[in-house]
């Protein structure tokens, strides 16, 4: 197999993002991707050699100085002082596995030849990519509309030797780091700037690691929700297809199945109950994992439209000689879709705490707070207050930040998506869901403990045998952090085929 993905026009999917980044692929323009990106840049140097007139971009000013002709021989010198003066991010550092996903994106973009760069440029940026140079860039910024302007620019500024980058574990000037591989700065040409500066990289690089992250732990939280249930000493009759089938959402049956197929040989789920329900945190795990999964499905299908599209202004169109100024940079769709997918994880984190909390309940024959002489030993009564803590958060960060706009460029850029705050949310969201089902999974295998000699299915037993070497049965009370952080890590371990993940 390659360890190569080639940039074609094909459309990059979530498998294959999701290969790139398991197998550490390196990039490459393939023979086409180079054809449009000379063309295009061929296209735009005759029209500017021809045409006399202002060009939004490429020789006026930006913004709300849009009507300011620019001279040709100041061109390049327009491109980088709109790089520079856009650089002006703050906030914490975006993580180096999502600034990655920046650049991806960014090639991919430049790659339809409706940009104008050059070709040089775009393989500048195949370089940093494929040796690991990480430019830094900052959380906060971005307004999600012109673009993700700040962040764009500080992933651009090493392309003219300008920023700081991520080299071998530490940060480092762009400028060292460029004479390392006797890399000259890029001369910028006319509207290349804005070329690498318009555009959804921040959002969209968020919002599939993100997703990414979402299809992992809704799978997770089926496979939890299955140890929690078996642990309740919960029916499977609410997981019978035929329930499923006269409302058949494709997540709600989805979840149904793998449940359904995980607890199929447990010897806790057909011994004869004493209740004829079970609470609806466990009776409704299909419908509540069920509606998160058919989110998801919305979401996979926004971001995959997105980084396959062109989203800087103006567009160039060879074929039908115009350049025009549009909006394809505006991140609306990107910011719905991640405040969609906020709500949808902060429920799944919703459901899980709340069987955590019946599991330390002491109900259907378990102790008290899941230990030995309570009352001696608090247990894990506190775990379920730090996952109620974290729903709560959670609650708040899934508040959408698309409902908001804030006028900018002096009422040019009049409506914005703050699609960029969206997508910084739903990261946090996104992490604290795996800590409150570390949690869930916590409680679960200790309550599992107090149903031996009978024990759960196959499937489940040889997951939790290698989670018990993680985490070990709480006897009496000890420092339970270690315990919570250490499940979090084994969650982080678990390795799940693409097709079971992803389909």
């Amino acid at each position: 197999m390659s360890n190569i993905h080639y940039i074609t026009s094909d459309t990059l999917g979530l498998n294959a993002i999701n290969d790139i980044l398991t197998q550490e692929k390196k990039l490459q323009l393939s023979n086409e991707a180079k054809e449009r990106i000379i063309n295009c840049r061929a296209y735009l140097d005759n029209k500017m050699a021809s045409h006399k007139d202002p060009i939004y971009g490429v020789n006026t000013g930006f913004g709300s100085l849009y009507n300011v002709k620019i001279n040709s021989k100041n061109l390049t010198k327009l491109q980088e002082n709109l790089m520079k003066s856009h650089a002006c991010g703050a906030g914490d550092l975006v993580p180096k596995e999502i600034v990655k996903l920046m650049l991806l994106f960014k090639i991919q973009s430049l790659s339809y030849g409706h940009s104008g760069s050059q070709l040089e440029t775009v393989n500048r940026l195949v370089d940093f990519y494929n040796n690991d140079i990480i430019p830094v860039v900052y959380t906060q910024g971005s307004l999600g509309a012109s673009g993700d302007l700040a962040p764009l620019a500080h992933l651009s500024l090493p392309l003219i030797g300008d920023g700081e980058v991520w080299y071998r574990g530490e940060v480092r000037k762009a400028k060292e780091v460029n004479a390392k591989y006797k890399w000259n700065p890029i001369e910028l040409k006319s509207k290349e700037g804005l070329a690498l500066l318009n555009g959804t990289q921040f959002m969209s690089a968020y919002g599939i690691y993100v997703l990414l992250k979402s299809y992992k732990l809704s799978y997770l939280a089926d496979v939890i929700g299955a140890l929690a249930l078996d642990a309740y000493d919960g029916r499977i009759e609410p997981f019978n297809e035929l329930v499923h089938l006269v409302r058949p959402h494709n997540g709600q049956l989805k979840t149904a199945k793998r449940i359904r197929e995980f607890l199929e040989d447990s010897e806790l789920i057909v011994q004869k109950k004493k209740h004829v329900q079970d609470p609806y945190s466990f009776r409704c795990i299909p419908q509540v994992h069920g509606a998160t999964k058919d989110t998801l499905e919305f979401v996979k299908k926004t971001f995959v439209t997105e980084i396959n599209s062109v989203t800087d202004n103006p567009n160039i169109f060879i074929g039908e000689d115009k350049i025009i100024s549009g909006g394809n940079f505006h991140g609306q769709p990107l910011a719905l879709a991640l405040d969609y997918l906020k709500i949808a994880m902060a429920e799944m984190a919703n459901i899980s705490e709340r069987r955590t909390f019946q599991l330390v309940s002491g109900n259907r024959g378990l102790p008290p707070f899941l230990v030995d002489n309570p009352g001696l030993n608090s247990g894990l009564m506190i775990p379920q207050y730090t996952a109620a803590s974290i729903v709560s958060a959670n609650k708040q960060l899934a508040t959408p930040a698309s409902v908001d706009s804030i006028v900018s460029s002096n009422g040019q850029e009049d409506h914005v998506s703050m699609g960029a705050n969206a997508a910084t949310q739903a990261f946090q969201l996104v992490n604290n869901v795996e800590r409150v089902l570390a949690i869930e999974l916590f409680n679960a295998s200790q309550a599992l403990h107090f149903r031996l000699p009978l024990k759960t299915s196959s499937f489940l037993e040889a997951f939790l045998i290698t989670y018990r070497k993680a985490v070990s049965f709480v006897n009496e009370d000890r420092f339970l952090h270690d315990d919570i952080i250490a499940s979090i890590s084994f969650l982080n371990t678990v390795t799940i085929d693409n097709e079971e993940l992803l389909n």
